[in-house]
């Protein structure tokens, strides 16, 4: 069963957490898919993963550049994991079908956007009838990931 790690974005954006989370996963030694809702999406996160730290360099591509089975951060819409990583990152609302070819599943979503909410609570609900190990993190006032269930 992957374990699965709701983040509940309310101080941060997701331009500002992913990097860190990623910066994170690759330090273990793990590989990600970055799973977004939509092609654009993909090409926002693509060009702002190149330049989001001046004094940072976070390897990956996106889905269609080719060689997807070897990037340590595999950016797509899609819900295959073509590099066999440990690591799914689904944002925006993306499907999390297939989260059983994961170690590790982070949904991340906008704390101010109602429906992103509805759609979290129903993977929660859905995940935890399935049996996987899910936990759900919300930013303090402080910006730190607190435990909540």
């Amino acid at each position: 069963m992957a374990e699965l790690l709701f983040y509940h974005l309310e101080r941060s954006t997701l331009e500002a957490v992913l990097p860190q989370l990623l910066e994170k996963t690759l330090e273990r030694g793990w590989t990600a898919v970055v799973r977004a809702g939509s092609p654009e999406r993909v090409k926002a996160l693509d060009a702002h993963l190149w330049t989001y730290r001046d004094d940072a360099f976070l390897p990956h591509g996106a889905e269609g550049e080719g060689h997807e089975d070897i990037q340590p951060v595999l950016l797509t819409t899609g819900t295959d994991n073509p590099s066999g990583a440990n690591v799914l990152f689904a944002v925006d609302g993306a499907d999390i079908t297939g989260v059983e070819t994961y170690q590790r599943c982070v949904l991340m979503f906008d704390g101010a956007d109602p429906a992103a909410v509805a759609r979290a609570r129903e993977h929660w609900k859905a995940v935890k009838a399935d049996g996987h190990d899910a936990t759900y993190w919300q930013q303090s006032e402080q910006g730190r990931w607190e435990k909540k269930a």
